[in-house]
């Protein structure tokens, strides 16, 4: 490689894996309907998706799922949640898996992930704004 490309890659590497600002309401965090609480800390919440903590407040064996590294969804909780860019998370859960540390299940859609929360107790995910929501599954806010 050029030595005059090095640069201009490492500045388009960067550019795609910076976190984006928050599009207000892109996306709406979901929960199985036996999770206790209707809020959860951001920093909680950023937690739970590392796999920092790995309970809930009552004891029981918290389950998160990602969506896909394609999905703008995804996009939009990293930054907003996990500050940092898709490729910064990736990188992550390189470091973890060498670890023995395995990530969050990936589900390719919204409609996947709530079928994943509502058949799984303990179950944490984040769909599109727009994804109707069965009884199923409850909304939970994020608190600052």
């Amino acid at each position: 490689m050029r030595p005059a490309l090095v640069p201009l890659l490492t500045a388009a590497l960067l550019a795609v894996s910076a976190p984006t600002p928050f599009a207000a309401g892109a996306y709406r965090v979901i929960v199985h309907p036996e999770v206790k609480g209707a809020q959860i800390p951001r920093a909680a919440l950023g937690a739970i998706f590392l796999k920092h903590a790995g309970k809930w407040g009552d004891g029981r064996v918290v389950l998160p799922v990602d969506q896909s590294v394609r999905s703008p969804v995804r996009r939009s909780f990293s930054s907003d949640v996990l500050q940092q860019g898709i490729v910064e998370v990736q990188v992550y859960w390189q470091r973890q898996m060498s670890k023995g540390v395995t990530p969050p299940p990936v589900k390719a859609s919204d409609e996947e992930v709530v079928l994943f929360v509502a058949s799984t107790p303990g179950a944490i995910g984040y769909v599109s704004a727009g994804t109707p929501l069965p009884d199923s599954v409850k909304t939970i806010e994020i608190a600052d």
